[in-house]
């Protein structure tokens, strides 16, 4: 039991568990802040435009009714969150690139030593002036 308690408290003060227990906290906030701004910002100047509110309803059998407008706020709030979080991760993954240095590719070529022209690197005989090349 020792060990187990043990190994479930590496688990849980790992840094990948408490970064994303950090992450769902900030989402859900940042949720909020969004459902927030589409609801007190968006969606009463979508309705001072076009005359519409967010809030219909469409009546489908006595008391019961299709919440559209609820559904589209939704929507809205969805594309908003998406493209922040697009936006964001752009961002970090620019900054995670730029102490990066870039790796440089393998040669492909090398120089034949007698008459010094570029040609594949796997050549043994050089095409140019057929000479044997050095294994190396």
């Amino acid at each position: 039991m020792k060990k187990f308690l043990s190994e479930f408290k590496a688990f849980a003060l790992k840094g990948n568990v408490m970064d994303l227990a950090i992450g769902v906290i900030i989402g859900a906030a940042f949720g909020n802040i969004v459902t927030a701004f589409t609801e007190d910002i968006i969606n009463p100047f979508i309705a001072g435009i076009g005359g519409a509110s967010f809030g219909f309803r469409i009546p489908i059998y006595g008391d019961q009714y299709i919440l559209l407008g609820d559904f589209l706020t939704a929507i809205i709030n969805f594309i908003i969150m998406a493209f922040c979080i697009f936006l964001m991760m752009k961002a970090v993954n620019k900054l995670m690139s730029v102490g990066k240095k870039k790796e440089e590719a393998a040669p492909t070529t090398k120089v034949c030593p007698f008459c010094k022209t570029d040609i594949n690197i796997k050549a043994t005989r050089c095409p140019n002036c057929t000479s044997v090349l050095e294994e190396k």
